[in-house]
């Protein structure tokens, strides 16, 4: 082992499991028209805040950029001693990720006056001038780990995002910012304290306060502690986040089990307002008082949406290196889409080999529950499933079926009688439905006394997310979402503090992302701009995968024939990219227009004769293709595409 290989670095370390996410060169053209359409169409001024991608040179080189109308930033990321360290290599105009600050518009009071102070709060609107976006380097770079990851990621404008009311998934500080209250042993009392918390340092403090060995595990680069020169430095498999060393009370009492109780969608700006009311949410109020909340909260993974943050939260690793990089996408080796959300009571397959769930980091501390020994770990109705030994949204349910209709059956009077009566979609009617049920088997997990407590549960209350998304993140309907959660919350602290479980629990309460107001009225989607626009490309909104060709051209040595073979760009499981039979190759020259027409074979090859008064860099190559984009280059190699420096920004 040698502390040289923990030294900084000077290479530039691109994506960190290449499969064909950014643009390469055979994207050139495709990918600046695209950027070009999401930001200059009539649609795209309108909606896009800028567009994120990685990209390779043709010498293999990579950085990251992002485009916006107001300007261009392109950076690299490098080794450090910790994680990564990101450096600005370009910038034209103005960088659009300037403004990082993570305490921005924390409170309600500052994210009404970004928005000008509306006197109607549904129209809450704020511009990218007023919006930061913390940790923007480092949350975009890692999206393109996974090879999962798109060509390129569309950022809507914070209020430009769907048909609904509240939306999020945004890489901007309302929409990534997440509550965040570590309570219970080992935290210190009743203090906020203004320390910088990424949603990836809940799991590595929940271990550190646990008690867990630190092992020879892959840190945000990947690399193992040894692989890095040093002793074993982290908790987990892979942890991409930092222990909140602010949060420990210095004493560190242990816990003996950990709750997460996840508030999907709550605005941390709203959970403060509605704190400022001492007669309101009082069991959150409880677990705040006996704990610490991070003033600004913790910033969430990017896309800031449901499935990437759950996991998230239950890994310690960002979504580009546990794999779920959106509710739905696209994966080029088998040409399908695929939707994680959409297979909920599937989710756990999807989830990266190269990842630990705290389930499965607390069995390998404490052992696999095996009916009498080991840590017995609960997900309730939670999109973090893998490792669980009772798993809702695996169907794994662990107690008396008739029980836990007795219990589900005692509290559905609390449920509000407002989403019934004003909901349209049956899901959000639902959802209050939903949280009682998931709170039955959240009382019958601690009072079946057949089996141990759970030494670790994950419980989501989805009804502060499907409350903003239909009525708005500051809406009433949204307030009153928050005070059904608190009841929900009293009966688990009600039923822990019964079996004498509740000061022996650390309780960390936060949310998967943050919610913004939406301008419904536009009916806003920008990622769909380019294959609305006739672009070949698989949109899971908002991420795009541009469908293209690999084109490789060799001119004999003789100059007068070339061989010009088509591939589809996008690589099949074995590695190789499939042959593309029946293209079009158009051959032309600047002088006399058309100089050959010609067809691929099954291999996707084509040969063409070169006149003999032309050079190969004087013929131009236009290769079509159904349902891909088509290529247009020189003979040598070079694309015809977009200058975007030239377009955009006239430079």
């Amino acid at each position: 082992m040698t502390a040289a290989s923990s030294a900084p670095s000077t290479e530039c370390i691109g994506p960190e499991r290449p499969g064909g996410q950014g643009l390469d060169h055979n994207q050139e053209e495709s990918g600046n028209l695209a950027i070009h359409k999401l930001l200059t169409s009539d649609d795209g001024r309108a909606w896009t805040d800028f567009v994120a991608t990685a990209r390779q040179a043709q010498d293999g080189s990579w950085a990251y950029e992002a485009w916006a109308l107001r300007g261009m930033v392109r950076w690299v990321r490098r080794y450090a001693e910790h994680g990564y360290t990101y450096e600005v290599v370009e910038v034209v105009g103005e960088n659009p990720l300037e403004a990082q600050d993570h305490r921005a518009l924390s409170t309600l009071e500052e994210e009404l006056a970004a928005a000008g102070d509306p006197v109607d709060i549904q129209r809450a609107f704020v511009e990218p001038a007023a919006l930061t976006y913390p940790y923007a380097y480092e949350r975009i770079s890692q999206l393109f780990d996974s090879p999962n990851a798109p060509d390129l990621v569309v950022n809507p404008k914070s209020y430009t995002y769907g048909r609904q009311p509240g939306q999020h998934g945004a890489l901007d500080v309302i929409q990534s910012r997440s509550p965040l209250v570590f309570s219970g042993p080992g935290v210190r009392k009743g203090v906020v304290v203004s320390a910088e918390a990424r949603q990836v340092d809940i799991a590595p403090t929940i271990a550190r306060l646990m008690g867990f060995p630190l092992i020879d595990g892959r840190d945000q680069t990947g690399r193992t502690s040894s692989e890095r020169g040093l002793a074993p430095d982290v908790y987990l498999q892979r942890q991409d986040g930092r222990v909140l060393e602010e949060v420990i009370d210095p004493p560190a009492v242990k816990p003996e089990r950990v709750y997460i109780m996840l508030l999907d969608g709550q605005s941390h700006a709203e959970l403060l307002y509605r704190l400022e009311d001492l007669g309101a949410i009082p069991n959150l109020r409880r677990l705040i008082a006996n704990g610490t909340m991070l003033e600004h909260g913790s910033i969430t993974n990017f896309p800031s949406i449901t499935w990437p943050s759950h996991n998230a939260i239950g890994t310690g690793a960002w979504c580009g290196h546990h794999d779920i990089v959106n509710p739905s996408y696209y994966l080029r080796e088998t040409r399908e889409t695929v939707s994680p959300q959409g297979q909920q009571f599937d989710t756990a397959r999807f989830l990266g080999p190269g990842v630990e769930t705290l389930y499965e980091a607390f069995h390998r501390v404490y052992g696999r529950w095996d009916g009498e020994t080991g840590a017995f770990t609960a997900s309730i109705n939670e999109p973090c499933t893998r490792g669980a030994d009772h798993a809702s949204l695996e169907r794994r349910l662990v107690g008396d079926r008739g029980e836990l209709i007795v219990l589900t059956k005692e509290t559905e009077h609390e449920i509000s009688p407002r989403w019934y009566n004003e909901l349209e979609e049956d899901g959000h009617r639902l959802q209050g439905q939903i949280d009682n049920r998931a709170l039955a088997q959240a009382r019958q997990l601690f009072l079946d006394e057949s089996h141990p407590a759970p030494t670790f549960t994950f419980h989501e209350f989805a009804q502060p997310d499907s409350s903003a998304h239909d009525y708005g993140p500051h809406h009433e309907g949204a307030r009153e979402a928050l005070d059904e959660t608190d009841v929900r919350i009293g009966h688990v602290l009600r039923t822990l503090e019964a079996r004498g479980l509740l000061t022996s629990t650390l309780f960390v309460v936060t949310t998967d992302h943050g919610m913004a107001t939406q301008d419904v009225s536009l009916r806003a989607n920008p990622a769909r701009i380019p294959q609305r626009d006739g672009m070949a490309a698989v949109t899971t909104e908002p991420l795009v995968y541009l469908r293209d060709l690999h084109v490789e051209v060799v001119v004999h040595g003789d100059g007068r024939t070339a061989q010009l073979t088509v591939l589809d760009n996008d690589a099949e499981p074995s590695g190789e990219k499939p042959p593309v039979a029946d293209a079009e190759i158009l051959v032309s020259d600047h002088r006399d227009g058309k100089v050959a027409r010609v067809i691929t074979d099954a291999n996707g090859v084509a040969g063409i004769s070169i006149p003999a008064d032309l050079e190969p860099a004087d013929l131009r190559l236009a290769i079509h293709s159904e349902g891909i984009n088509s290529r247009h280059m020189r003979m040598d190699g070079t694309n015809f595409a977009l200058d975007l420096r030239d377009v955009l920004y006239g430079s």
